[in-house]
């Protein structure tokens, strides 16, 4: 999965527990998206999380 180039967000691990309190393995994958971002007047590709994107870190092409 791929991280966000603004903040640095990206996948977090930890467990899944059942209700016996079992334990396995799970990923939370950060909401991450390829959009087209103006940087100095050009235009560029990045993945931006959509937190960013909402408070206008970036500005969108």
């Amino acid at each position: 999965m791929a991280k966000c180039e603004v903040c640095g967000k990206g996948v977090h691990f930890g467990n899944n527990v059942s209700h016996s309190h079992r334990r396995s393995n799970r990923i939370w994958n950060a909401n991450v998206q390829r959009v087209a971002v103006k940087i100095n007047g050009s235009t560029r590709r990045m993945n931006v999380c959509t937190s960013c994107l909402r408070s206008n870190a970036v500005e969108r092409a």
